[in-house]
Formats: C-alpha cells, sequence, structure tokens
C-alpha cells in the first residue's frame, strides 16, 4: 500500500501491530515521552506530507494521558502537511456516563443519597413540584383579563358556557360556590397580566378565585371537592417542597460535544471506532464516523467454540443492550431473553429488582454486552441465570476494561467463561483469571483501514463474514 502511515499510540502497540502485519506495512516512527512534569511529548519520525494517515490509539489505561497524546500526534500530522487523517480509536473514551451515583471504586451506592429526590412530595408518590426558594410560599400570578379572541379558549370550554360566564369568573371578587370542584392548576392558552405582588388562583369555568390577603395562604381542594382558605402554617411552601435547603440536584456532565470538538479541532478528519456505548455519540462529530460493529465476530466465537450453540440462550444483562444481542439471536436463529431490572417498592425508587425475562431453565446461555468495567452488571445477571436454572453461562464482551477488583469478581462469579476482544489490552487480565477468553478484532479495523485508504465502501464490514 503506497502513500499511508500508521502510527501506534502507547495504549495497544500489540493491536497496532497486528492491524499492520495484516495491511503489509510497518508501523511509523513516532517517539512518545513524558517530561517531569508528566506533559506529553510528541516527536514524529516519518514524513507524512500529502500521505494518508491513520493514528491508531484506544481510550483505556490512562484515559486522560492517552487522550492527550492522540490530539497531539493529530495535531502534529496536521501540522506537517498530512493529506488526510483518521483517528482509530478501538475502544472510544467517554463514550458513556453513569446514571446513577458511584463510588469511588465503581461500584454502584447501595442507596441513593436523599437529597436526590428531594422533589417527593410524600413517601408514596414520586409526584414532585416546581421548586421556588428556601421559605418563599407558592404563589401564582393573577388574572387581570381573558383574550376573547385567543382560540385555544375552546379546548377547555367543557360546559358550552359563552365567554361572558368566563370573563366574571376572573373578574369577580367573591367566593367559589359550594360543590364546586377543586381549584385547577395553571390554565394554557391564557394570557396572565398584572402585578405579581397581588397573587390570584386561577380557576376553571364557572369558578370564582378570590384575591389573598396574604400571600402565603393558597385555595387548595379538600377531601370533599370544597376549596378553603389555609392558614400560613398549612400552606405548602418552599421548605416542605425541599427539605434540604440549599441543596443541588446532582447534574451529570455529558463530555460527548467537547470531545468530538477536541478531536475535530486537533486535526481529525476521519473517526473509526467499534461498538460506541450509545450510537448517538456520532452525530456530536462534523466528520465522518464509522461506528464498527462487533456482533460479526461474536458471531463467528460462538459458531466456532461454544459446543451445542443451536439450543443455547442469547441473554442481554439490562434492556439497553436487548437490541444488540437481538441482532445476534436473529443471525444464528437462537432464542433471546433479557434481565429486566423493575423497581417494584414505590416508597424506594432507587431500589430495583433484576428479573429475567424469558425461559433459560437448562439451557446454554450468552450473556452479550458491549463494556465491562467493574463487571457488577455481568455478574448479577448471571447469578440471576443461574437461579432460574441455567445449565451453563458464557459472557461475550466487547470492551473488557475490567477496573478495580473486577478479575477477582469474575473469577468468583458463576460464569463459567468470559470471551473479550482485544480492542484494550487483554495480558493481565488473562493472567489472573483462567476463565477469560479473547477474540481478535484486528482483522475487522485492518480491512476498514485498507477500505478507506482506497476508497472502497466499508458496509460489508457491518454483516457477518469470515475475517480470520
Amino acid at each position: 500500500m503506497r502513500n499511508i502511515v500508521v502510527f501506534s499510540g502507547s495504549s495497544h502497540p500489540t493491536l497496532v501491530d497486528q492491524i499492520c502485519a495484516r495491511l503489509g506495512v510497518s508501523p511509523g516512527q513516532v517517539k512518545l515521552t513524558k517530561f517531569a512534569n508528566k506533559e506529553t511529548n510528541v516527536e514524529i519520525g516519518d514524513s507524512v506530507r500529502n500521505k494518508d494517515v491513520f493514528i491508531i490509539q484506544s481510550g483505556c489505561g490512562a484515559v486522560n494521558d492517552n487522550l492527550m497524546e492522540l490530539l497531539i500526534m493529530l495535531a502534529a500530522c496536521k501540522t506537517a502537511s498530512a493529506r488526510r487523517i483518521t483517528a482509530v480509536i478501538p475502544c472510544f473514551p467517554y463514550a458513556r456516563q453513569p446514571d446513577a451515583p458511584y463510588k469511588k471504586n465503581g461500584m454502584p451506592l447501595s442507596r441513593v443519597p436523599p437529597n436526590v429526590f428531594f422533589g417527593y412530595t410524600g413517601a408514596s408518590t414520586p409526584f414532585s413540584l416546581p421548586v421556588t426558594p428556601a421559605g418563599t410560599p407558592l404563589q401564582t400570578p393573577s388574572l387581570d383579563r381573558i383574550d376573547r379572541k385567543n382560540p385555544f379558549d375552546k379546548m377547555f370550554d367543557s360546559t358550552n358556557e359563552s365567554n361572558s360566564d368566563i370573563e366574571s369568573a376572573a373578574t369577580s371578587p367573591t367566593l367559589p360556590p359550594a360543590g364546586a370542584t377543586g381549584i385547577a392548576p395553571v390554565i394554557s392558552g391564557l394570557r396572565i397580566e398584572g402585578e405579581v405582588n397581588k397573587p390570584r388562583l386561577l380557576a376553571p369555568r364557572g369558578i370564582r378565585p378570590q384575591a389573598l390577603s396574604q400571600p402565603s395562604q393558597l385555595l387548595l381542594p379538600t377531601t370533599n371537592g370544597n376549596p378553603s382558605a389555609l392558614n400560613p402554617q398549612n400552606c405548602v411552601t418552599s421548605d416542605q417542597v425541599n427539605p434540604h435547603k440549599g441543596g443541588y440536584k446532582h447534574w451529570v456532565a455529558r463530555s460527548g460535544t467537547l470531545i468530538a470538538n477536541l478531536l475535530v479541532t486537533a486535526g481529525a478528519d476521519h473517526i473509526i471506532t467499534m461498538d460506541l456505548h450509545d450510537p448517538q455519540f456520532q452525530g456530536f462529530f462534523d466528520i465522518p464516523v464509522d461506528n464498527l460493529y462487533g456482533q460479526p465476530l461474536m458471531v463467528k466465537y460462538i459458531r466456532d467454540k461454544i459446543p451445542n450453540w443451536e439450543d443455547a440462550v442469547v441473554v442481554s444483562p439490562d434492556a439497553g443492550g436487548a437490541k444488540r444481542a437481538t441482532v445476534i439471536a436473529d443471525k444464528l436463529g437462537m432464542e433471546f431473553a433479557l434481565i429486566h431490572k423493575e423497581r417494584r417498592q414505590i416508597q424506594a425508587p432507587h431500589k430495583s429488582d433484576m428479573m429475567l425475562v424469558g425461559d433459560v431453565k437448562d439451557k446454554v446461555c450468552i450473556l452479550v454486552d458491549d463494556i465491562a468495567d467493574t463487571s457488577f452488571t455481568i455478574t448479577k445477571a448471571a447469578k440471576v441465570l443461574q437461579q432460574n436454572g441455567a445449565q451453563k453461562i458464557y459472557a461475550i464482551i466487547t470492551h473488557a476494561i475490567m477496573s478495580g477488583d473486577a478479575i477477582t469478581r469474575i473469577q468468583n462469579s458463576c460464569i463459567d467463561q468470559v470471551i473479550v476482544s482485544n480492542s484494550i489490552p487483554q495480558e493481565e487480565h488473562l493472567a489472573g483469571c483462567p476463565k477469560m477468553k479473547v477474540f481478535n478484532v484486528a482483522p475487522i479495523f485492518a480491512e476498514a483501514i485498507r477500505r478507506i485508504h482506497n476508497g472502497e465502501s466499508v458496509s460489508m464490514l457491518f454483516d457477518v463474514m469470515d475475517l480470520i
């Protein structure tokens, strides 16, 4: 292959050597060092002027250092007048964010901090009210006039009354009649005007609101449907809605746009990755992104290495990976099952029970997932399968990060065999876990690089094929 240069980052040089061996090229000369203060230094040793450059760097190990190293290599090749620069990232960093708080070791919290659900108004309902500053009564602005020409007024006309009735109901200072239903919340379609320091309540047709003498009082429906004026000590205030004064909701930062902008600004013209945790992550980029699938290699491994796979069941450990698992089940004509997290306790909505959807009794089960970081989900799902009578349990994972004591957790679990890809270096994991096996993703990346360099289509890489 001519006019192509393949550079290797420091994250996974073994994978780069395997890819270059299939392409028939030698890895480009690059010197990667660090200064005494841990700053990254990159020196490109080959000429890249008017050449097609591919930089292979996986988001594993020291993720932040590897990402910065990739950005500097991209900028160096861009400065050196490379014709096109493609970042090959087998395991994309920052592609997933936790949906629940985690401990420092990566384990999910046994219970969610109480201030996360500060909007709850009762012990048995998850309904939340808008939060106002602490100590401030909840108020509703006044309704001084109604626009008769508003076409949306007819949407909530349930009694076929005229617009004059609406006007009289909105302007009369008398109390609601006996037997009226409760006070309605905000009515959409009506224009609200007037001074804020004179709060009034919005009422449905036929009910006349009363101007409140004290801002702290609200008209609320009673048990028999009649509204009553409550004294200040019985009013609903923001202190009752949010008992944790000064609390702040723990928002989770989505860093996808930032990572995409960094790669593009550094000089990347194309991105190649595999099994993004969220496929919509591609939308953050303004450049082409090829998200290769690991399912073809998983299908080949199941056919070649798992005995009696025709009678096995493909299982997704969570609802998010159901589509990924059904693709493999459809390709092989196998049965499918799902581990579902059901929140049965209304009083404790953060606690979930894992339940199995499907039949796995006396069958071989194959768990399929894209990422295993702490291996907490995959081992807990395997325990559910064992409790439901599974005969043997396999787990196939694309990106096996295995942080913390994940290897020990897998070794002590009921999983019989764990099959992972080499998108992340697995030498240390193999030494510590005899259950682990590895399938090679270098062929699919090498074929993608060859086709992109030659201007060919890569659509055939998304189907089952013999690459090994």
